[in-house]
């Protein structure tokens, strides 16, 4: 089968598409012929030796998959040979997306609906797990409450404003002024530039902040909390988050995506209702996984990067 896999850490440039051996589906699992691989910043991370652990070489990388049923394995009776499947399989273990075909859990798919095209399912499962667990698992999120998210047109951004709005919350999102109709059209109620004038003076009395970036903005984030509000960040909890919460009168959470196929089934519902519509930055061949990479190494990117397999961006 064709691959896109890399040998050492490095650039870009040490992808490159190679013939490796079919994977056999094992018990409880299912050979998923890949359609489309979705591009997330992981990628690129664990491709530079930044990311998960890499136990040996060529390492394929990719964990956003759509596609279809190739064959099942011992046990697996959840789909068969044929059906439209779309997950994040494994993760955080490598799970070899980028490639014509992977092995995945079946507990951790679910079926791509007919209306929705393997390009746009192949962009959701991370971002889309991301966002649905920082808001609801972590967040608590609940109608009337009034969420900030931070980087409001990134990834996990675009799609947590969309599922936030979804569930009744008033949202509002933090972005470039470029990004800002953007960030209004999936359904904010307000956008904002913090870069130009403080946050706090801007926003007030959130009940939740979605904080995708770490650092610096999970401190600015705090001062725009009402008395008991949370912040959810995403880039791993550090020594004193916890502690400097408490002292703001505040809480802290945590997000390290998982897969879960049940929360992707809602998700599927979500897509095919149009309710969350990932927004599609560039759709390349499995041959440019490279290109797909550079493509996002500046880490400004607006939308989704998506690799194909089908020899049409379908």
């Amino acid at each position: 089968m064709r691959a896109a896999a890399f040998d050492a850490f490095g650039g870009p440039d040490t992808l490159r598409v190679r013939d490796l051996p079919v994977p056999v589906p094992g018990e409880g699992e299912v050979l998923v012929r890949v359609h489309a691989a979705g591009v997330n910043a992981i990628d690129r991370a664990t491709r530079a030796g930044r990311g998960v652990g890499v136990e040996r070489f060529p390492a394929v990388p990719g964990w956003d998959v759509s596609g279809t049923v190739a064959a099942t394995g011992p046990g697996a009776r959840r789909f068969t040979e044929g059906d439209a499947v779309f997950g994040m399989p494994r993760f955080p273990a490598l799970a070899g997306g980028y490639a014509e075909y992977a092995v995945a859990p079946e507990t951790e798919l679910a079926r791509k609906p007919d209306a929705v095209g393997h390009v746009v399912a192949a962009s959701l499962p991370m971002v889309g797990l991301t966002a649905w667990q920082t808001l609801f698992e972590h967040g608590g999120l609940r109608p009337g409450q009034r969420v900030l998210v931070s980087g409001a047109a990134g990834g996990v951004g675009h799609i947590a404003v969309q599922l936030a709005v979804d569930a009744g919350a008033e949202v509002i999102g933090t972005a470039s002024p470029a990004h800002h109709d953007f960030v209004r059209s999936l359904g904010a109620h307000q956008a904002v530039d913090y870069r130009t004038v403080p946050l706090q003076k801007e926003v007030a009395d959130v009940d939740l902040a979605v904080d995708p970036m770490g650092g610096p903005e999970f401190y600015r984030l705090l001062d725009v909390l009402r008395p008991g509000g949370i912040v959810v960040t995403l880039k791993g909890e550090e020594a004193d988050h916890r502690q400097t919460a408490r002292a703001h009168g505040v809480r802290a959470g945590f997000t390290y995506v998982h897969p879960d196929g049940p929360v992707l089934e809602r998700l599927a519902a979500l897509l095919e209702a149009g309710s969350v519509r990932p927004e599609i930055q560039r759709v390349l061949p499995l041959e440019e996984a490279a290109a797909a990479h550079a493509l996002g190494e500046d880490g400004h990117a607006r939308g989704r990067i998506v690799l194909h397999l089908d020899g049409a961006a379908s």
